[in-house]
């Protein structure tokens, strides 16, 4: 079978390609997802999303050791579904900061500097709370500040801010970033909008689309510097080959993206050569250049049971679930985190730098509670701000294991390798004690619990350390630009082959200052863009 268009990956990047390439009914459009449908209740349940962590729906990649976290193995979730993350993040809705696309361009990528790319953002949205020139109301996600659940908490924080002198921005994806806000989400009735919801769902019954669930894409099939087709296992049976008449497009995200390129001979060739791979295209950038957001907890025990951990008992979590199922409100029609500040630290005074993310869970000391799994968590309620370096200076990268397509790619983070890092995180944490110690906090505060001794550097570093996780925004894999170690260039080309683009988080450069799943989306959409004014 031939189609115009593969695309490989129904993640954010594959939804939106998928409608957008099919809209013309002359454009044949064969999407490819390695996981399932979204049939979990939990994907839907706003609240439930903690829930999703290492089940089906998850690949449940892990880091190598990191040196320079006492040798921890971080925990990589990664949605394998349809939706991809977008089916199983915390549905923060979240542009990054206007200067992050400016220097997108100074790299030599033209027109991806902020005002070239805000079309983009703005056509994919459905804004019901925010009407002005930075934002749409006509597309087809849904953006809302959701109003189906008030935490004291959460609005203790708002104040605490403000009163250490945080000003407050109603609109953190408009005119400036910079302060404290609730969070804009992707949420539609009290249930996830994901990217499936949005883009792919309302368009299955186009004839000229095919959507395949299940199945594995194992290897491009190249001809003489061209893509020709892809071979696909469908449920673990034999490969076969699916032929590519336009182009085909990688929206794997930021691991596997680069893998399939490896496995398929396009990559640094001393690395194909040492997996027994035909190098077809040495391209030395191919899985370098890898970036993700880091946070840890500094928690906080209440006097009140009036935030989130008590709902974490089984008759709780039976009692909101219900209350959700025929109202769509109470503590499970939101995501668990509430509200953000993005602040600029003294090494960056004129920048956004970090990202305080609020949640009325405690967490306790951390390395105590395993984030990605609800049954550790505290019982007694309390609440969090998790400190998040925004504007990483380490870099790490994707490898091969081997040259088996079904073995999981090699992920060399080098988390805090940089010591600027740690400074900002410490910085920021520091910051984060001030906002606790807020004198709007005081109805509620308890006890500061992590970290423990914060008046000391060394335990303060200790405890980040040993409790830091990763905020799952795995990006720049297969850079764009211009150098030597670029991957795609300004139209997403894979360079020096035919017919391949990288449509996805891993062609950022650089990783945007804020959750990167709103810039997916954006990239997307220009990248639908590029491939139909050549097409069409």
């Amino acid at each position: 079978m031939t189609y115009d268009f593969v695309i490989v990956g129904a993640g954010s990047a594959g939804c939106v390609l998928a409608n957008r390439l099919s809209e013309n009914p002359k454009n044949t459009v064969l999407l490819i997802e390695a996981g399932g449908s979204d049939f979990k209740p939990e994907i839907h349940i706003p609240g439930a999303y903690v829930k999703l962590f290492k089940t089906k729906v998850d690949w449940g990649y892990w880091t190598e050791p990191q040196k320079h976290l006492y040798n921890r193995k971080i925990y990589l979730p990664r949605g394998k579904v349809l939706g991809g993350s977008s089916s199983t993040n915390a549905m923060a809705y979240v542009r990054g900061n206007q200067a992050d696309y400016n220097d997108w361009e100074a790299l030599g990528n033209k027109d991806w500097a902020y005002q070239s790319i805000l079309p983009y953002f703005k056509k994919v949205e459905n804004n019901h709370d925010i009407h002005n020139k930075y934002h749409g109301t006509a597309g087809p996600l849904n953006v809302i500040f959701p109003k189906t659940f008030d935490s004291p908490y959460a609005k203790a924080f708002v104040k605490a801010c403000q009163e250490i002198g945080i000003k407050k921005n109603e609109d953190y994806n408009g005119e400036t970033q910079t302060g404290v806000s609730p969070l804009q989400f992707n949420i539609k009735n009290g249930k996830r909008h994901s990217a499936v919801d949005a883009f792919l769902k309302p368009i299955l019954k186009r004839k000229n689309l095919k959507v395949l669930t299940k199945t594995r894409t194992t290897k491009l099939d190249i001809e003489r510097g061209k893509v020709v087709g892809v071979k696909i296992s469908k449920k673990g049976r034999s490969e076969e080959t699916i032929k590519v008449g336009k182009e085909l497009i990688l929206s794997a995200g930021s691991f596997s993206s680069p893998h399939l390129l490896m496995l398929s001979g396009i990559g640094n060739k001393d690395e194909l050569k040492r997996h027994k791979i035909e190098c077809k295209l040495d391209l030395k950038g191919v899985g370098m250049n890898l970036q993700d957001h880091l946070f840890y907890p500094v928690s906080a025990l209440s006097k009140q049971q009036k935030g989130l951990n008590h709902h974490s008992t089984v008759f709780r979590q039976a009692t909101g679930i219900t209350k959700w199922v025929f109202t769509k409100k109470g503590p499970f029609s939101i995501s668990p985190l509430e509200a953000t500040v993005f602040g600029r630290s003294s090494y960056s005074p004129d920048r956004v730098d970090y990202q305080f993310h609020y949640t009325s869970f405690h967490i306790g000391k951390g390395y105590e509670t395993d984030f990605y799994d609800l049954k550790t968590f505290p019982r007694a309620d309390g609440f969090s701000i998790l400190p998040t370096l925004l504007r990483p200076k380490s870099r790490g990268y994707v490898g091969l294991r081997n040259g088996d397509p079904f073995a999981d790619p090699l992920v060399q983070a080098n988390f805090l390798s940089e010591e600027a890092d740690l400074n900002l995180l410490l910085e920021a944490g520091k910051k984060a004690i001030k906002v606790m110690e807020a004198k709007a906090f005081d109805d509620y505060r308890k006890e500061l619990i992590a970290p423990q001794d914060y008046s000391n550097d060394e335990t303060f570093i200790e405890h980040i350390k040993k409790s830091v996780e990763t905020v799952y925004h795995p990006v720049g894999t297969c850079k764009m630009g211009q150098e030597e170690d670029a991957v795609v260039d300004e139209q997403l080309r894979v360079k020096n082959i035919e017919n391949l683009r990288v449509i996805d988080a891993s062609i950022m450069p650089q990783i945007v200052s804020g959750n990167t799943n709103a810039a997916v989306y954006m990239i997307a959409e220009k990248g639908a863009e590029m491939i139909l004014n050549i097409h069409n």
